[in-house]
């Protein structure tokens, strides 16, 4: 008997698939401790992301070009500081008469990290570079630590911001539908961002690490 039936297997449906995007898989090989490294981490994935994004904004440090926005100093994730305590003293300091606080017994010990890095995965310290913040306390040289989980600050609160490939230490404000970068000096000027610009948040400092200044 004939069989008329056709088949259809062998060809490629319309529709069939993944959706096409602007993403791309990468696979690569890595040693045995870099493997380990690599495993520790819990999201690994959103580990690989942000070591590409650092190395990223490096270049752009480094470019030729000249930066027309000022640019941020060295960055290093949370996650490779060692952990480290030292003596807390739960006690009120007022300047007047001296406190003894040389009582272990009256001390417990604290985290650093922990305290400084709520949320270390997505921590990074970076040395500041630049004077334009320097009436919101954050001086040339100094470190900040910035959370990459808050991409939303509040126009008080001080971001890293990436525009068109370029990164730097603002506050951010929306003016009448627009967005601004502002800074914290007088003699640098506010920064409008237009609807041709690229422009992201990159994270949001929660602290900065100074020495005392006179």
């Amino acid at each position: 008997m004939q069989n008329n039936r056709k088949d259809n297997r062998g060809g490629t449906r319309k529709g069939a698939g993944r959706p096409k995007g602007n993403s791309r898989l990468y696979a690569f090989r890595a040693d045995r401790q870099l493997a380990d490294f690599i495993d520790s981490h819990t999201n690994k994935t959103e580990f690989i992301r942000n070591c590409i994004n650092i190395a990223r904004l490096k270049v752009s440090q480094t470019t030729s070009h000249p930066s027309t926005i000022g640019q941020i100093g060295e960055v290093y994730p949370a996650t490779r500081i060692k952990p480290f305590a030292i003596p807390f003293f739960d006690v009120k300091m007022v300047a007047g008469f001296p406190i003894p606080l040389d009582n272990d017994e009256i001390s417990q010990d604290i985290d650093m990290l922990k305290m400084l890095c709520p949320h270390p995965e997505a921590s990074y310290l970076i040395r500041v570079q630049g004077d334009s913040m320097v009436d919101s306390g954050i001086f040339n040289g100094d470190i900040v630590i910035v959370d990459k989980s808050n991409r939303s600050p509040a126009e008080q609160e001080v971001a890293v911001c990436e525009l068109n490939g370029e990164y730097t230490l603002k506050h951010f404000a929306m003016r009448n539908g627009k967005g601004w970068l502002i800074p914290a000096n007088p003699d640098f000027p506010e920064i409008e961002i237009t609807d041709g610009d690229d422009f992201s948040v990159w994270g949001t400092v929660t602290y900065v690490i100074h020495r005392p200044r006179n």
